[in-house]
C-alpha cells in the first residue's frame, strides 16, 4: 500500500512544485509593485495601554495564562542578526504584570512569530513590536529599513506559562507609534486592475492545490481495501528471481482478473519452437510482456492465519504468506495456540487435485512443524530446489541429520542412504513417531531429492539436469503416497517452476499442447507469486521444448541391444538410419561464438591450436596471471561435468611448444593428478602435441620442473609417473600420465577393450589421489577428448544405476565445449563400447 501510494504521489510532485512556484511568483510580483510605486504611509497611532503587544514579557500567572498577540512586522526589509560570540547581551527591561483576560480564560496563548536565524537550524523567537520613525517628507518611496538584533531566548514546551523571550534591540530608538498587527499590502493609486488580476491568479492556484490534495486522499481510499490482504509494516525486494529479506517492507499484491479474451491461449507443441524463437527475439521482449501480464493474485484471498502475531515468526518472508483457503492445516498441539499453522499451500497438478504442497524452506523454529506436516500428510517424497546457503545467506535450515538419527518434536528421523550426483543428491530417511509405548506405529520411508545445480543467480544453464531430476522424482514417488512436498527458500519461485514443468509435461503427453500462462494463473490463486521471475518463466518453455525435440532418451542396460537394432535400421522417408538422425540433432546445436571472448583476444589467438575450438567464457580454465604480464591467465581448456560431480575433467588441447608452461601451471593450480593423453606426438608427419615431459633428466618450464620417475608399458597405453615441482613455492606433487596408443588419427580404435581398461585405471588413480579434475587432451581437445569424457560418464552411470543416455551425455558435452565427439564414427563408438562393457558381465547384478 505504502509503495503504491508513494508511486502515485511522485507523479503529482511536479504539478505541486509548479503551483508553489507560481504562487511565490505572484506574491513576489506584489512586493515588487509596492517597492516601485510611490506609497502614502499609513498614519500611525499611539500604542494603547491595554494592548497585549507590549515591549515587555507578560508575567507568569498562577491562574489563567495571559494571551499574547504575535506581531507581524510590515516593513520592506527586516534584518535579524545573531550576537557575535563573546558580546554580552543588553539588559532586559522588567516586564509589568498584565491583568488576566477574563473574557478568554480557556483559550491557549497564541503561537509566537517564527523568525529564522542565519545558522543551519531554525530558531523560534518571539519578536516584540517595535515602531518605525515617520519620514520627514511624504514624498518619495517609503523604503525604511529596520535593523533588529535578536538574541535567542529559551523555550520550554512542557509548561504553558513558560515564555519564549528573546531580547530585541532596535537600532532606531524613539517613542514611535505602534505598528498595526494586521498584515496588509499597500496598493498604489491607479494599479487596482493589474493587482486584482494577480490576486485572482493566486486564489485560483490555491484552489487547485486544494483539489490536488482531495485527489490524493481519494487515491489513498481507493487502495484501502488491500491493506489487510497480505500487507504488513514491512516489505521485501525481488532481484533476479531472489527474495531479499534485508529490508522487509510490504508489497501489495493487487488482484487483476485475467481477460476473458485470452491473449496467450494454449500452444500446440508443433508450434512450440517457432513461438519460442519469436518470443525470445529482442532480448526476450515478448516473453517479458507475457510474464508481466500474469495476475499477481487472480482472486481476493485472505491471509488471516499467517498474519496473526503468534505466526509472524514462522514466516521466512513477510509477504510470501499462504492463503487461508489453500493453506496446509496441522493438527493443533494441546495448549499451544495457533499450532496448526505452517507456511505451506496445496497446489494442484495437471489433472490431480492437491498433487503438491508448496512450502517455504524450513526455519530453525519451524523444522518440527515441517516433519509433523510430512507425517500427517503421508508424504513420501520431498523435493528441495535450493541450497542451504547461497551468497552467504541462509536460504533453508538443515532439517535432516548428516548421519545417525535425530528427533524433531515427536518425529524421529534417521538417514538410511545418500547418493551424490552432478545435478542432485538423493537422501533416504526412515521416520517414525516417538512416544508410542506399544511400538505398533509403523516406520515410513521418505526420499528427499535435492537439486543442487540451480545457480545463485538466474536459472540453470541448460534444462537437461532439471528434466532428469524431474523424471527421477516421478519414477520414485509411490502411487498411493500423499502430496509431494516441494520447497525452495520462499516456496514460490523455483518451487513454482518445478511444479509448472511437471504439469505441462503431463499436458503435453495428454493433449499435445501446453498452457503455461493459464496454469501459472491458476496456481497463483493457490499461492502468491508462483514462478517469480521472467527468467524462470522462459526456463519453463526451454525445458518443454527440450523434451519435445529430443524426448526421453534414457535406456535400461537390458534394452540397449534392441535399441541399437532400431538405430541401425533405416528411417522411413528420412534417407538415413536412426543413429545418423540422432547425431544430426547433436550437430544442429548452435555454437556460441560470442561466448569465446578471451580465447579470441589477439594476444591469445596464437595459443589456440585450432581456431574453431576455443573454450566458452562460463567454464574456461583460468590460471594465475604472471606478475607484470597481461593476458597470461588463458589456456585452451574447459571444465567438463562428470557423472557425480561438476568440473570432473579439464578438456584441453595438446600443448603447443610455447604453451607448455601454461599447461603445467594449469596442472599445478587445479591440483590435477591424472593426465589422459589420446594422441601421438606426431601423426602422418604432422605435430599433434608438443612433448611436455622429460624422457631423461628434468624439464624446466618457468617456475615448474618436471622429472620422469617411472614409465610402464601396458597393453594399449603407457603409464608415466612424473614429479612436478614448483620452485617458487618449493613444493612437489606426483602426477600420473596415461598415454593411450590405440586411437588412430582417422577413425576409431579397433575395439572397446583398451578404452574400458584405461578408464578403469584412471578411476582407480582418482580414488587414491583425490577427486581433483582429470586432465584429458588429444590434439584439438574435442573429438577424442569428448569421446573419452562421454564414455567415462556413461559407464559410471551404468555401474551405479544400470541406466545409460549416450545422446544427452554427448549433448551436454557439446554445450560445454564446441565439437565434443566430433564425428558420427566416434558417436557410434560410444554405443559399441557400452555394449561391449555390458556383454562382459553375465547379469546386471555385477554392475553394482
Amino acid at each position: 500500500m505504502q509503495s503504491t501510494f508513494l508511486q502515485g504521489s511522485m507523479g503529482l510532485c511536479p504539478l505541486l512544485l509548479l503551483c508553489t512556484l507560481a504562487t511565490a511568483w505572484a506574491q513576489e510580483s506584489v512586493v515588487l509593485s509596492d517597492q516601485n510605486q510611490i506609497v502614502t504611509p499609513k498614519p500611525l497611532t499611539p500604542p494603547s495601554p491595554t494592548a497585549h503587544n507590549l515591549t515587555q514579557d507578560p508575567a507568569p500567572s498562577s491562574t489563567t495564562p495571559p494571551t499574547k498577540q504575535p506581531v507581524i512586522i510590515n516593513t520592506t526589509k527586516v534584518t535579524a542578526e545573531m550576537p557575535s560570540p563573546g558580546v554580552p547581551m543588553p539588559p532586559r527591561t522588567p516586564a509589568p504584570v498584565l491583568p488576566p483576560d477574563t473574557n478568554h480564560t480557556s483559550a491557549p496563548p497564541p503561537e509566537p512569530t517564527t523568525v529564522r536565524g542565519g545558522g543551519t537550524e531554525d530558531k523560534i523567537l518571539t519578536v516584540r513590536p517595535v515602531t518605525l520613525p515617520v519620514p520627514s517628507s511624504t514624498e518619495g518611496p517609503f523604503n525604511t529599513t529596520l535593523s533588529t538584533k535578536i538574541y535567542p531566548g529559551s523555550y520550554n514546551n512542557t509548561t504553558p506559562n513558560t515564555s519564549l523571550s528573546p531580547s530585541v534591540e532596535p537600532s532606531m530608538t524613539s517613542n514611535l507609534p505602534e505598528i498595526s498587527t494586521t498584515p496588509y499590502i499597500s496598493i498604489p493609486p491607479g494599479g487596482g486592475g493589474e493587482d486584482t488580476a494577480i490576486i485572482a491568479v493566486t486564489v485560483a492556484l490555491s484552489s487547485l492545490l486544494v483539489i490536488i490534495f482531495i485527489i490524493i486522499i481519494l487515491y489513498m481510499l481507493r487502495f484501502k481495501k488491500y491493506k489487510q490482504a497480505g500487507s504488513h509494516s514491512n516489505s521485501f525486494r525481488l532481484t533476479n528471481g531472489r527474495t531479499d529479506d534485508t529490508e522487509l517492507q510490504s508489497v501489495p499484491l493487487l488482484a487483476r482478473s485475467p481477460s476473458t479474451n485470452r491473449k496467450y491461449p494454449p500452444l500446440p507443441v508443433d508450434k512450440l519452437e517457432e513461438e519460442m524463437n519469436r518470443r525470445m527475439a529482442d532480448d526476450n521482449k515478448l516473453f517479458r510482456e507475457e510474464f508481466n501480464a500474469l495476475p499477481v493474485c487472480p482472486i481476493q484471498a485472505s491471509c488471516d492465519a499467517a498474519s496473526k502475531e503468534e505466526n509472524k515468526e514462522k514466516n521466512r518472508y513477510v509477504n510470501i504468506l499462504p492463503y487461508d483457503h489453500s493453506r496446509v492445516h496441522l493438527s493443533p498441539l494441546e495448549g499451544v495456540p495457533d499450532s496448526d499453522f505452517i507456511n505451506a499451500s496445496y497446489i494442484n497438478g495437471y489433472q490431480e487435485k492437491n498433487k503438491f504442497i508448496a512450502a517455504q524452506g524450513p526455519k530453525e523454529e519451524t523444522v518440527n512443524d515441517f516433519w509433523r506436516m510430512i507425517w500427517e500428510q503421508n508424504t513420501a517424497t520431498i523435493v528441495m530446489v535450493t541450497n542451504l546457503k547461497e551468497r552467504k545467506e541462509c536460504k533453508c535450515a538443515q532439517y535432516w541429520p548428516d548421519q545417525g538419527c535425530w528427533t524433531y518434536g515427536n518425529i524421529r528421523v534417521s538417514v538410511e542412504d545418500m547418493t551424490v550426483l552432478v545435478d542432485y543428491t538423493v537422501r533416504k530417511f526412515c521416520i517414525q513417531q516417538v512416544g508410542d509405548v506399544s511400538g505398533k506405529k509403523p516406520q515410513r520411508l521418505v526420499t528427499q531429492f535435492h537439486f543442487t545445480s540451480w545457480p545463485d543467480f538466474g536459472v540453470p544453464f541448460t534444462p537437461i539436469g532439471m528434466l532428469k531430476f524431474l523424471k527421477k522424482v516421478k519414477t520414485c514417488n509411490p502411487q498411493y503416497a500423499g502430496p509431494i512436498v516441494v520447497h525452495c527458500s520462499a516456496g514460490v519461485g523455483r518451487t513454482g517452476t518445478f511444479i509448472v514443468i511437471d504439469a505441462m509435461l503431463d499436458m503435453m503427453a495428454a493433449e499435445r499442447k501446453v498452457d503455461v500462462f493459464g496454469f501459472v494463473t491458476r496456481i497463483r490463486a493457490q499461492r502468491c507469486q508462483m514462478v517469480q521471475t521472467d527468467m524462470q518463466y522462459v526456463f519453463i518453455f526451454q525445458a518443454l521444448l527440450e523434451h519435445y525435440l529430443y524426448g526421453d532418451t534414457e535406456l535400461e542396460v537390458t534394452s540397449l541391444e534392441s535399441h541399437l537394432a532400431k538405430l541401425y535400421a533405416p528411417l522411413p522417408g528420412a534417407g538415413c538410419g536412426g543413429l545418423e538422425a540422432e547425431f544430426k540433432k547433436l550437430t544442429s546445436i548452435k555454437i556460441q561464438n560470442d561466448k569465446m571472448r578471451t580465447g579470441n583476444l589477439p594476444a591469445n589467438m596464437k595459443k589456440n591450436r585450432v581456431l574453431q575450438i576455443i573454450p566458452y567464457e562460463f567454464n574456461r580454465v583460468i590460471i594465475p596471471v604472471k606478475r607484470g604480464e597481461e593476458n597470461t591467465d588463458y589456456v585452451n581448456s574447459s571444465f567438463i561435468d562428470g557423472y557425480r560431480q561438476k568440473d570432473s575433467y579439464m578438456a584441453s588441447q595438446g600443448p603447443l611448444q610455447h604453451t607448455i608452461e601454461d599447461f603445467w601451471r594449469m596442472i599445478w593450480e587445479w591440483r590435477s593428478c591424472s593426465i589422459v593423453m589420446l594422441t601421438e606426438l606426431e601423426e602422418r608427419g604432422q605435430e599433434k602435441c608438443a612433448q611436455y615431459w622429460a624422457t631423461d633428466g628434468v624439464m624446466v618450464c618457468g617456475d615448474m620442473s618436471i622429472e620422469m620417475k617411472r614409465e610402464e608399458e601396458c597393453e594399449s597405453y603407457t603409464v608415466r609417473d612424473l614429479l612436478v615441482t614448483n620452485t617458487r613455492e618449493n613444493k612437489a606433487r606426483a602426477v600420473r600420465q596415461f598415454h593411450f596408443h590405440g586411437w588412430p588419427e582417422v577413425g576409431i580404435p579397433a575395439d572397446g577393450k583398451g578404452m574400458i581398461n584405461i578408464i578403469a585405471a584412471v578411476q582407480k588413480q582418482q580414488q587414491q589421489s583425490g577427486n581433483h579434475p582429470i586432465t584429458v587432451h588429444c590434439s584439438a581437445g574435442a573429438g577424442r577428448t569428448g569421446t573419452f569424457c562421454a564414455l567415462s560418464t556413461v559407464l559410471e552411470r551404468v555401474k551405479a544405476e544400470g541406466i545409460l543416455d549416450v545422446f544427452q551425455t554427448v549433448k551436454s558435452l557439446r554445450l560445454q565445449r564446441p565439437h565434443m565427439v566430433q564425428t558420427l564414427e566416434q558417436y557410434e563408438f560410444c554405443y559399441k563400447v557400452v555394449q561391449e562393457y555390458i556383454d562382459a558381465f553375465s547379469d546386471y547384478a555385477n554392475f553394482k
